[in-house]
């Protein structure tokens, strides 16, 4: 254990020193970025040390490997700013309780909508109308966790990822005149998290790096996709007053978030369970979009959970200020 704890330290180090500089711009794929998970947008997305079955592969895979369940499927849809669409679909197996790990899958899909394709053309608009375009992407992967003690687990998430932005018709001078081209890129994906269990009470600390890539390229641009980097720490503070609540759970989630394409962010997630079929959640995050630490209205997010018989939904609202609001709605079954 101490061994994996240096290890876990100097990885931290490397990955820090890797994060040295942003690329405010310069990275694509930026819906990789985006939590399309319910449970996870009504606690601001501080989701690091959560352990939440096949959603995990979402935040930190890690958080797969102590499920209890032998299967566990999820599937979310996220209606985001611009009238994009996210589907998430998540599945994780779990045939030996654990004693071999745990495999899971996942698929993200996104739907852009409809938009006007259009060309350059010598007339007074300077332009004419082309085809309808269709711009999608999505990222379909298989991740694998398992508990290394009573204390510490790992996990790994690998993504295939796919964007077609669709064609434009446009003059190349190494070429024939008004040469059609279809904007479609390819890029492979790593995900990999840990998550420690201190012993005392439910305090843990977790870390996670999404989105190490190979870089991706649209006709002569290479761009990187957004690789993040997590480090968070929570627990049920109601541990400290365990007679007085009897059942009811307070669960409180910190993440310090590294981004390459933008400034860290500080996320607060709350999750209180007054029943164990009822989840009330709430979070707060530092500006997304401003070099700011401050909060205000705009950068809250809630939800909340209803569990029965296996069977859980969940809702999310996240305002976003000039973009209106964010739903999210998930539903996850175990058995």
């Amino acid at each position: 254990m101490k061994k994996l704890i240096i290890i876990f330290l100097a990885v931290l180090v490397i990955l820090q020193m890797g994060f040295a500089q942003n690329k405010m711009g310069q990275t694509g794929a930026q819906f990789l970025s985006v939590a399309s998970d319910a449970w996870g947008g009504g606690m601001a997305e501080a989701m690091t040390i959560i352990e939440m079955n096949s959603a995990s592969l979402l935040f930190n895979p890690a958080g797969m490997a102590r499920m209890d369940a032998y299967v566990d499927v999820m599937a979310s849809q996220n209606q985001w700013i611009g009238d994009i669409t996210h589907n998430l679909f998540s599945v994780a197996l779990n045939p030996m309780k654990g004693e071999w790990g745990v495999i899971g899958a996942s698929l993200l899909t996104v739907d852009y909508g409809e938009m006007q394709g259009t060309m350059v053309w010598d007339n007074e608009a300077g332009y004419i109308d082309t085809e309808i375009l269709r711009p999608a992407a999505y990222a379909a992967g298989i991740g694998y966790a398992k508990a290394l003690s009573d204390k510490f687990s790992v996990g790994g998430h690998v993504k295939y990822i796919g964007m077609n932005y669709g064609r434009s018709v446009f003059p190349d001078v190494d070429e024939n005149p008004d040469t059609v081209k279809s904007h479609i890129s390819y890029a492979r994906a790593f995900d990999f998290g840990t998550i420690f269990k201190t012993g005392w009470h439910s305090l843990a600390f977790g870390m996670s790096m999404r989105n190490f890539s190979n870089e991706a390229k649209f006709e002569k641009e290479s761009f990187q996709l957004p690789l993040t980097f997590s480090l968070g720490i929570g627990m049920d503070v109601f541990d400290l007053i365990r007679e007085s609540v009897g059942n009811q759970q307070l669960q409180i989630a910190f993440d310090a978030v590294h981004y390459r394409s933008h400034p860290e962010q500080i996320k607060l997630g709350m999750e209180y369970r007054p029943l164990k079929m009822l989840a009330l959640r709430t979070g707060v995050y530092t500006a997304e979009d401003e070099n700011t630490d401050t909060f205000d209205k705009n950068d809250l997010s809630f939800g909340i959970g209803i569990q029965q018989f296996g069977l859980v939904f969940d809702y999310a609202y996240t305002p976003k200020g000039v973009w209106n609001e964010v739903h999210r709605v998930s539903a996850r079954f175990s058995f």
